[in-house]
């Protein structure tokens, strides 16, 4: 196993888990996560953070996907720690293994940054969708600040390279609006104790319409 391989096996996870669960973050995933009902699927569900936020007594049935083994191991974990079945598999957002209108509710937190196609995995989200159902977002991305944007432009080499392919320059509430969804931000803005570059944050609803 070569350097690059092992690092993204062994240490890149642990380094996404715990950036994504530090204090500030959790507050915002407590203001997105418990809106979830019916049959939810979780995209980038790897290492079960978002299962202490969801209420198990308005979901139906849950799923999710992530490509990444390691942190399918956490998100396995974190299901049975919970006491709720889950249909957990490896799989990108570019090709969702579920059918058409398959679930009420799509659950993406801190994914679309690192997917390799964007557009496709929202048309992918809404292929999932039921007439009227919704994606809860919870995403990091482009800040509002131009002087903010010319760091994120200038470090996003880098950075992808050390954070799983994570990009800190896409635009997220606009885009989902751009894929056809109707949005209905519940948030903005950057997270405290957090470098600006990567810590513009948005979070809301993104109805599926049409």
């Amino acid at each position: 196993m070569g350097v690059k391989s092992w690092y993204e096996a062994n240490i890149m996870p642990r380094l996404i888990t715990c950036a994504c669960s530090q204090g500030q973050v959790m507050k915002r995933r407590a203001a997105v996560v418990p809106r979830a009902r019916g049959d939810v699927f979780e995209l980038g569900c790897g290492g079960g953070i978002n299962h202490a936020f969801y209420d198990a007594a308005a979901i139906t049935s849950y799923a999710g996907i992530d490509p990444h083994e390691g942190l399918l191991d956490g998100a396995r974990a974190a299901a049975r720690a919970k006491g709720w079945a889950a249909d957990l598999r490896a799989g990108r957002g570019e090709a969702i293994p579920f059918a058409d209108e398959s679930f009420d509710c799509v659950v993406c937190t801190f994914t679309l940054c690192s997917v390799e196609d964007p557009r496709q995995v929202m048309r992918e989200m809404r292929r999932i969708l039921r007439p009227g159902g919704e994606a809860l977002f919870l995403e990091h991305g482009l800040a509002p600040d131009a002087d903010v944007r010319a760091w994120q432009g200038r470090i996003e080499p880098v950075w992808k390279r050390l954070a799983g392919g994570c990009h800190l320059t896409r635009p997220i509430a606009g885009a989902l609006a751009g894929a056809g969804f109707a949005v209905e931000p519940l948030g903005a803005g950057y997270t405290p104790k957090t470098p600006r570059f990567a810590g513009w944050m948005e979070w809301g609803a993104a109805r599926k319409v049409g």
